[in-house]
């Protein structure tokens, strides 16, 4: 049975211990002072990847910052991302959505080229705006496993014309090693387990 003492002991040596853990992370933020613009990589066989850049999409609105997306795979469908951004902050968030659906539903590996080519060509378009502080590849990752666009070209690209502020998402599975070294920030979503393989199918609200 623990007593009114053991619990103010118990208290103390929590307070003791977050002091000493505040005062190691202040004088670690103390030495973090510089900005620069991120580039970002969202990967891997897990869900969260797209909707990971759509909120950072999201809070770069909330803080008043110019943005934009190019969907390079999901073009042809109608998501719950693309109606709340074209519908409610078009102001602040261009949204182009240049593929026709997955290469699979396609069937015509020119046409997915020609679309991913256009939507390369609007991306570093976007990408050269100063004013816009972050741009979502969504997908481009995709675009680069199939060869629809040339890493080197992307990467040096992001190397020499991307201005020093502006942060470029690129999401989609099977990230190149080489995007991935360039990358500043790397997360890999990991599949533990999806309702699909029960016989679920893709639902509005979660998949898109």
């Amino acid at each position: 049975m623990t007593t009114e003492s053991d619990d103010r002991k118990d208290s103390d040596r929590h307070a003791t211990k977050m002091a000493k853990k505040k005062a190691a992370r202040d004088k670690i933020m103390a030495t973090k002072s510089g900005e620069k613009g991120l580039i970002i990589v969202h990967t891997g066989a897990g869900k969260g990847k797209s909707s990971s850049g759509f909120g950072m999409i999201l809070r770069c609105i909330a803080h008043g910052m110019p943005c934009a997306v190019v969907q390079f795979i999901k073009g042809a469908w109608d998501t719950g991302e693309r109606r709340l951004l074209t519908e409610n902050f078009g102001d602040l968030c261009q949204f182009h959505a240049m593929g026709e659906g997955f290469t699979w539903e396609t069937q015509d590996r020119e046409r997915d080229i020609a679309a991913a080519r256009a939507g390369w060509e609007k991306a570093k378009e976007l990408i050269r705006n100063p004013e816009i502080r972050m741009v979502l590849l969504d997908e481009i990752n995709i675009a680069l496993r199939y060869d629809y666009l040339d890493l080197n070209e992307v990467l040096e690209f992001l190397r020499t014309e991307k201005p020093a502020l502006t942060h470029v998402v690129l999401t989609g599975r099977n990230a190149a090693e080489g995007l991935i070294e360039a990358a500043d920030l790397v997360t890999e979503m990991t599949l533990v387990k999806h309702p699909f393989r029960s016989g679920v199918k893709g639902q509005p609200g979660v998949e898109f």
